[in-house]
C-alpha cells in the first residue's frame, strides 16, 4: 500500500538509497530525469507570442509519469526532491506543473527539498524544512532553454543553406570552438626562435656541488634572447673561462604555502584530468555514482556531496571533522590554528553553495576500497584527499638564492632552491604541474655557503634552445579557460566538450583537443558573419544576465526580448548571402592553413595554391552537397579535388594522398590516399571501374604519417595465417575488414582490441583472444530464392548489426529467434513485408502464401519527420504523425 507522503527524485539509484532512510509512510518515485523538453521543430519557442514555449512529455516519461501520478493520487505529502542545482529545481516545476495538469494538487501538500548529500541525516533534516519551488530559479532555467533553442534552430539553418555538411551550432559550443581554433591557429603561426643559456658547475670549499645559470656579463643583465645563437654563447664562453668566482650573496626567506581550497565541479574535472586521466564526462559520471549511494557493507550511503557546484565553502560540521581527523593521524601541529574559510568568486547563486566533500572524512578510502571499482575509488580518494588537505597547516619552505660572481664583477650566476622545513598540507596532497606544462618551483637543496667564499669553477656548458608554440587545449585547460572567461556553468562543461567531439568538430589527440578542418570552416563563418555571438564577452554576459534572473535581479523575459531583437537581425542579415561571399571569407580567412607557404629542396617558396593537376589553375576552397572541399579554379576543364587537409612541407597532401614506393614483387606502385571512410593503402592503379586495385584501410591507432612502404607492404599482404589452433586443427588469420581488424578461425570472427595491433599479433595472443567471450559466426552470404511478387533474388548476409535477409535495396534484419543458417524463403520474403510495411507507416502485408493470391498495394512513400536540431537535451520523437487528441494531451504552453 502507497505511503501517505510521496517523495520524488531524478535517478532510480537515488531512489532505491533515500528508500532505506526513510519509514513506510513514504513512497520514494524517481523521474528519470526531465520529463519534459521542448519539441525539436520550429515553433516551440515563439518570441512573437511573448516567448511562449510549447512543452513536449518524452516517450519514455509518460510511464514515469503516470507512476508519479498514481503514487500522489492517494497521498498527502508530496516532496520534490531533485538536485539542489537549477536544473533539479526546473525538474521540479516540471513535475509540479504535470501534476496540476491532471488536477492532483488539490488535495496533496507539494513542497521543494534539497539536500547536498545523500546520508539519512541530512534526509531527514531536509524533510524538516521545505520550501516551495523556486521560481526564480525556474525562471533562469527557463531563459536559458529559450536562448539556446533558438540559436541552434536560428542559427543552424542558416549553417545548413550557407555552409553544407555543417551540422549545427550552439551557443556555447560555438565559443568554445572558437577557443580551439584560435588557439591553433596560434600554433600554426608561431615561429620558433633560438636562443642560448649557459650554466657552470661550482664545488665549496666543502666539496659539496651545485650548478648556477649565468644571469649577468659585462655588467648587462641577460634576457632570453641575450644570447642569440650559437656565435654569442662560444664568445660568452671564451670571456668567462679564464675567471675566478666568490659567493656574492646569499638571500633566504620563509616561504609559506596554503592548501588549496576544496574541489568545485571545475576543478574536480581539471585535476581528474591531470592525476587520474579521466575525461570530464567520465569524471562526472563516476562522481554521479559515489554522489547516489554505494552499498558499504549492506548499508546503501552516498560517499561525496553533489557534484555540481560552484562554491568552496565547507559545512561547520566538515570543517569540525576534518580537524579531529588530521589531530587524531598527523598531530597538533598539522592543525592550523584557525579553521579555514574559503570563499568562491562566482555569482551563479543559482549552484549549491557547498564545495565536493567527503559526507564522512573518518570513511577513509583504505576503508571503502573494497566497495568501489578502481575509478570509484581513485576519484573518492582524490575528494578525500583535497577535503582534508584544504583544513590543514600551511606548509613552511626555505627558500635560498645564492649570487655567484667573477673577482671582478664581469660574470653574475644564480642558484636557488628551497628546502620544506614543515611539510604541512603537502603531508596529504599536492597538486601536480599546471596543464600547461609550468612546474611547481623545485626542492632542490643548495649546499651551506656565506657571503664572499671562494668557489672552484667545473665544467662549463651552453645549451641551445628554442622557443615553443602555446600548447593545445586538454579537457583540463579548456574547461579552466571557459571558467576564467565566464562562459559556461558546472552542469555544462561536459556536456560542452562531448557535444564538440560528437559533431566532428574536434578530436582529441594524446589527450589534447585539435580543431577539424569541418570545425574550423565552421568557427571562421561564424566569426565573418556573426562576430558579436561568439565573441567571449558577449557570451559571458550573457551568462551573468541569466544569474542576475535567478538572483531576482532582472526579469527573464526582459533578456530574451533584449538579445532576440539584435539576433533576429542579425540572422535576417544573411539571407541574401550568396555561396560566393561564403566562399571569399572563407577562403580568405582560412587560405593560409590549407595552403601554407613551403620552401622548396631549392630554396624557392613552393605556391601551394597551384593547381598539381593542370598546372595553370589556381586551388581555393569550393562547397559541395556533402561539405567543403578544395578544388581548382579552372573547373569544369579541369577536375581536381582533395579533401580539405593541409597541404604538406613538399606540396603533397598531409595524410592523404602520397607515394611510398614501388612493390619489389609487382613493380606496381604503393600509395597513401584518404577517401571519405579515411586513409587507405593502395596497390597500383585502377585500369578500370571493374578492375580495381587493392586497397586497405588504416587501422585505427595507426598514425598516416608514420606509415612507410614496409608497413603498406604489409597491410596490403592481409589477411595473413597465423598458424592452426591448438584445439581444432584450423587455421587462424588476421586481417582488416569493413569493421576494424579482426581474427577468422573457421566460420567464427573476433575483432581485435584496441591494444592489439593487426600485423604483429601472434598465435598465442589470438587463442586467448577467441577464447574470450562470444565470437561472431559468419552468415555466408547466399541466395534463398525468387521473390514471389518480381522474380527478383532474395539473399542472407551478415553485416555491422547481424545477420539479414535483402531483395533489391530493401534489408531487413533477422531476429535472435532465427537461425539464419536455416532460414527459409517464405520467412524471409514474411520479415522483408514487415520491414516495408514499417518503413512505410503501414500495417504488415500478407504472408508468404497469401501475398502469392492477393498481391499487396503500392506502399505510399513515408512521411519525413522534422529534422532534428542540435543542442536540444534529449532526443524526441516527432508529432507530426500523433492524433491531435493525444498531441495536446502531451504539450503545455508556457506563457
Amino acid at each position: 500500500m502507497a505511503g501517505s507522503s510521496v517523495l520524488i527524485v531524478e535517478s532510480p539509484a537515488k531512489a532505491k538509497t533515500i528508500n532505506k532512510y526513510l519509514g513506510s509512510d513514504f513512497t520514494v518515485l524517481a523521474s528519470f530525469g526531465h520529463v519534459r523538453d521542448l519539441p525539436p521543430k520550429d515553433g516551440s519557442v515563439r518570441p512573437e507570442e511573448d516567448f511562449a514555449m510549447e512543452w513536449e512529455l518524452g516517450d519514455r516519461s509518460k510511464r514515469h509519469v503516470d507512476e508519479i501520478a498514481r503514487a500522489v493520487r492517494g497521498a498527502q505529502k508530496v516532496y520534490l526532491a531533485t538536485d539542489p542545482d537549477r536544473e533539479g529545481e526546473a525538474i521540479a516545476w516540471h513535475v509540479k506543473e504535470l501534476l496540476a495538469e491532471r488536477k492532483l494538487l488539490g488535495k496533496a501538500d507539494v513542497k521543494r527539498v534539497t539536500f547536498n548529500e545523500i546520508t539519512k541525516s541530512a534526509v531527514q533534516e531536509a524533510i524538516r524544512k521545505p520550501r516551495d519551488v523556486d521560481q526564480e530559479l525556474v525562471q533562469a532555467y527557463l531563459a536559458r532553454r529559450a536562448l539556446d533553442y533558438l540559436v541552434g534552430f536560428t542559427l543552424s539553418p542558416v549553417l545548413w543553406r550557407k555552409l553544407p555538411g555543417s551540422k549545427s551550432a550552439g551557443r556555447v559550443q560555438s565559443v568554445a570552438l572558437r577557443l580551439v581554433c584560435e588557439r591553433e591557429a596560434e600554433i600554426e603561426a608561431f615561429r620558433p626562435q633560438e636562443y642560448w643559456t649557459i650554466e657552470a658547475e661550482f664545488k665549496t670549499h666543502a666539496g659539496q656541488s651545485f650548478t648556477a645559470r649565468l644571469t649577468q656579463l659585462d655588467g648587462k643583465r641577460l634576457e632570453k634572447f641575450s644570447l642569440g645563437d650559437k656565435g654569442a654563447a662560444e664568445a660568452a664562453l671564451a670571456r668567462i673561462r679564464p675567471m675566478l668566482f666568490k659567493v656574492g650573496r646569499v638571500e633566504r626567506k620563509e616561504v609559506r604555502r596554503n592548501p588549496y581550497a576544496p574541489f568545485t565541479t571545475s576543478t574536480l574535472q581539471q585535476e581528474a584530468s591531470r592525476k587520474l586521466g579521466f575525461g570530464a564526462m567520465k569524471t562526472m559520471r563516476t562522481a554521479q555514482k559515489l554522489y547516489e549511494g554505494v552499498d558499504i557493507g549492506g548499508e546503501t550511503v552516498g560517499l561525496i556531496t553533489y557534484m555540481r557546484t560552484d562554491g568552496v565553502s565547507l559545512s561547520q560540521e566538515a570543517i569540525d571533522g576534518a580537524r579531529r581527523l588530521i589531530d587524531s593521524t598527523w598531530g597538533d601541529s598539522y592543525v592550523p590554528e584557525k579553521p579555514r574559510i574559503y570563499k568562491s568568486a562566482a555569482k551563479n547563486a543559482q549552484e549549491a553553495h557547498e564545495a565536493i566533500r567527503p559526507t564522512d572524512l573518518f570513511r577513509r578510502p583504505e576503508d571503502v576500497a573494497r566497495y568501489l571499482d578502481k575509478d570509484e575509488l581513485r576519484l573518492y580518494e582524490l575528494v578525500w584527499k583535497r577535503t582534508v588537505a584544504s583544513q590543514m597547516a600551511s606548509a613552511i619552505l626555505d627558500q635560498v638564492t645564492v649570487d655567484i660572481m667573477s673577482k671582478g664583477a664581469e660574470a653574475v650566476f644564480r642558484a636557488t632552491g628551497s628546502v620544506i622545513r614543515f611539510d604541512g598540507f603537502l603531508k596529504v596532497y599536492q597538486e601536480d604541474r599546471d596543464d600547461d606544462g609550468d612546474e611547481d618551483e623545485g626542492n632542490r637543496r643548495l649546499p651551506a655557503m656565506k657571503d664572499g667564499d671562494d668557489l672552484t669553477r667545473g665544467a662549463l656548458k651552453s645549451e641551445q634552445h628554442f622557443t615553443q608554440p602555446p600548447p593545445r587545449y586538454s579537457e583540463a585547460s579548456l574547461v579552466k579557460r571557459l571558467e576564467e572567461l565566464g562562459i559556461g556553468r558546472p552542469s555544462t562543461y561536459a556536456s560542452i566538450l562531448q557535444v564538440l567531439q560528437d559533431r566532428e568538430y574536434v578530436r582529441l589527440d594524446k589527450r589534447r583537443f585539435v580543431p577539424e578542418d569541418r570545425g574550423r570552416l565552421v568557427t571562421t563563418f561564424l566569426e565573418s558573419f556573426f562576430p558579436r555571438y561568439v565573441q567571449y564577452d558577449f557570451t559571458a554576459g550573457l551568462e551573468e544576465k541569466l544569474d542576475d534572473i535567478s538572483g531576482g535581479r532582472v526579469f527573464w523575459k526582459d533578456v530574451l526580448r533584449e538579445f532576440w531583437f539584435n539576433f533576429s537581425k542579425a540572422v535576417e542579415g544573411t539571407k541574401d548571402l550568396t555561396i560566393t561571399q561564403v566562399l571569399d571569407a572563407l577562403d580568405a580567412a582560412l587560405g593560409p592553413h590549407f595552403f601554407p607557404q613551403v620552401t622548396g629542396p631549392d630554396g624557392k617558396v613552393v605556391d601551394t595554391r597551384v593547381c598539381p593537376n593542370c598546372h595553370q589553375g589556381r586551388l581555393g576552397l569550393k562547397l559541395g552537397k556533402t561539405g567543403a572541399f578544395i578544388g581548382c579554379s579552372r573547373y569544369p576543364d579541369c577536375k581536381y579535388t582533395r579533401p580539405l587537409a593541409v597541404a604538406g612541407e613538399e606540396g603533397e597532401q598531409a595524410e592523404g594522398d602520397r607515394d611510398l614506393g614501388t612493390d619489389p614483387e609487382t613493380g606496381l606502385q604503393v600509395q597513401m590516399k584518404r577517401g571519405p571512410y579515411g586513409v587507405y593503402v593502395q596497390l597500383g592503379a585502377a585500369a578500370s571501374k571493374e578492375d580495381k586495385p587493392k586497397r586497405v584501410s588504416l587501422p585505427r591507432g595507426l598514425n598516416p604519417a608514420d606509415v612507410d612502404l614496409d608497413i603498406a607492404l604489409r597491410l596490403l599482404a592481409l589477411p595473413r595465417s597465423l598458424g592452426t589452433h591448438p584445439s581444432s586443427g584450423q587455421e587462424i588469420l588476421a586481417g582488416i575488414g569493413r569493421f576494424g581488424p579482426y581474427l577468422k578461425h573457421g566460420d567464427a570472427y573476433k575483432n581485435l582490441t584496441a591494444d592489439d595491433d593487426v600485423l604483429t599479433i601472434g598465435l598465442n595472443r589470438a587463442v586467448v583472444l577467441l577464447g574470450d567471450g562470444p565470437v561472431k559466426k559468419a552468415v555466408q552470404g547466399r541466395e534463398l530464392g525468387p521473390h514471389p511478387k518480381d522474380g527478383k533474388p532474395i539473399s542472407v548476409g551478415s553485416g555491422r548489426f547481424g545477420p539479414y535477409v535483402k531483395h533489391l535495396k530493401l534489408f531487413a534484419s533477422i531476429p535472435k529467434s532465427m537461425n539464419a543458417d536455416e532460414i527459409t524463403l517464405p520467412q524471409a520474403v514474411e520479415l522483408l513485408a514487415a520491414k516495408a510495411a514499417k518503413d512505410s507507416g503501414k500495417a504488415p502485408a500478407p504472408a508468404a502464401a497469401e501475398t502469392e493470391k492477393a498481391p499487396a498495394k503500392k506502399a505510399a512513400p513515408a512521411k519525413k519527420a522534422p529534422a532534428k536540431a542540435a543542442g536540444t537535451k534529449s532526443a524526441t520523437k516527432s508529432t507530426a504523425a500523433k492524433a491531435p487528441a493525444k498531441r495536446a494531451a502531451a504539450k503545455k504552453v508556457t506563457a
